[in-house]
């Protein structure tokens, strides 16, 4: 079911990738959005501990300060296991607070570049909720994992 939930969201993130490959800056080696203190829902918790249990029992995780998996080049160290907000990270984000009755939009400084993002039509951003409310579903619990937390040394 994650295999399936995360190709998914690859697919659609392509779309989006596509869409705006003339604003993305995003490359391997670009780790500005990779941000310390990233915390998954256990079932992806889970995926990464069976894709990368070499890694987990003899690497070191990143020093604090960045993502644990950024790997002394700048590269994702489980890039094909990564999780849901790795996925989609670099996009126009938008979500919508039904509180407040708001939209708001954000995207990477790096890939702010081209029109403005509170202009775009919504289609052409990725929509926060939606997958979240899939993946906890598959959790099955509220609760998250750290990445950092992963790692058997450190």
């Amino acid at each position: 079911m994650l295999d399936q939930l995360h190709a998914e969201v690859d697919e659609e993130a392509a779309r989006l990738e596509r869409l705006h490959a003339g604003r993305l800056k995003c490359r391997r080696g670009c780790f500005d959005c990779c941000v310390d203190d990233i915390t998954v829902f256990e079932v992806e918790a889970e995926k990464i501990r069976a894709g990368a249990r070499a890694l987990l029992e003899t690497a070191e995780p990143h020093p604090p300060g960045r993502c644990a998996f950024v790997g002394a080049e700048g590269e994702c160290r489980i890039y094909e296991f990564r999780p849901y907000v790795c996925r989609t990270q670099g996009l126009p984000l938008r979500w919508i607070d039904d509180e407040a009755q708001a939209e708001y939009r954000d995207i990477c400084p790096l890939n702010d570049e081209g029109a403005p993002i509170e202009e775009l039509d919504p289609a052409a951003c990725w929509t926060l909720g939606a997958t979240e409310e899939k993946l906890a579903r598959l959790n099955g619990t509220p609760s998250r994992v750290s990445l950092r937390s992963l790692f058997r040394r450190g």
